[in-house]
């Protein structure tokens, strides 16, 4: 099985680890990995790597998102979604207050570059343990606030029911934005709690789940994506010659085409005239270094 890049539409009710084994049977290599998790509830888009490609995974983990989903308004839980246990209800006068004017005066308070406290059981390390094996084992888990853009928060239904408020929204964010905690966040800012009941992650940089296979019956050979082909969507292209491709694939520097990015740290990818992904390069001055290379073998699908 040739090296490539997964983009899978992730069923509802098993983990992504679940989808790593899956395919790690189906592609004979235990060399699998992801671009991020999901949780169990929720279904879309994972970017897996398989072979050496999965090196280019740290390059796709950054990108940002797209997700639709369905916030409940009316009470909390201790999880910030609908697999938690339910905290005590918002009065009936608070529910009946969160109209589309209030709703969209509060997600429009969690729009833009904002401080977001991750929800309690997420998978930030707290002195070297996830924060939901702290939160699991009964510790008291305080995390501290960090800078999100959350891009766009989009309305797309208001739909009242027996006690509670369902609101469907479209969330863009960057990596590393829980969407549980805006659900958890306006259902504070309106006073009536809030929590997650379903999401869909519907992008990740350019990659779209309408070009995800399902899980089921997955067909590994037809749906990988070549390295070079996966890293042009989401990095800088520097169009390398056979020679040069020679020289990078041992380590050598080269000298830095025109029109890449100027900024030292930027990731680049250098891709040869047989559409091979030869390495990840950044610049050093008027050269290209090496950062990740992809050997040969295994850099075509």
């Amino acid at each position: 099985m040739n090296s490539g890049i997964l983009l899978v539409d992730k069923p509802q009710g098993i983990t992504s680890h679940d989808v790593v084994a899956r395919t790690r049977r189906l592609a004979g290599t235990r060399r699998v990995g992801h671009a991020g998790t999901l949780d169990p509830m929720a279904t879309g888009l994972l970017i897996l790597g398989v072979g050496h490609a999965t090196r280019l995974l740290h390059y796709l983990v950054g990108l940002d998102k797209e997700y639709l989903a369905t916030i409940r308004l009316g009470w909390d839980t201790t999880t910030d979604d609908a697999e938690g246990e339910p905290l005590p209800a918002a009065s009936a006068d608070r529910v009946a207050a969160a109209d589309e004017t209030a709703v969209r005066t509060a997600m429009l308070a969690w729009t833009g570059v904002i401080e977001q406290v991750p929800s309690t059981v997420s998978a930030v390390k707290v002195a070297g343990r996830r924060a939901y094996q702290r939160a699991r084992a009964g510790e008291t888990v305080e995390l501290a606030a960090r800078t999100v853009t959350v891009s766009a928060f989009e309305l797309l239904a208001l739909r009242p029911g027996d006690g509670h408020v369902d609101v469907d929204v479209r969330v863009e964010c960057s990596s590393g934005t829980y969407v549980r905690a805006l659900a958890r966040d306006i259902g504070a800012d309106l006073g009536t709690g809030g929590h997650l009941t379903a999401l869909r992650r519907t992008r990740i940089g350019a990659f779209p789940v309408a070009e995800a296979a399902e899980l089921e019956g997955l067909d590994v050979a037809s749906a990988i994506l070549s390295p070079a082909d996966a890293a042009r969507r989401a990095l800088p292209v520097a169009a390398v010659t056979d020679d040069q491709a020679i020289d990078l694939g041992h380590g050598k520097r080269i000298d830095a085409p025109e029109g890449l990015p100027t900024d030292r740290g930027d990731a680049i990818a250098a891709i040869d005239p047989h559409d091979r992904l030869v390495a990840i390069v950044e610049r050093r001055g008027s050269q290209l270094k090496v950062i990740t290379g992809f050997p040969a073998e295994e850099a075509s699908a």
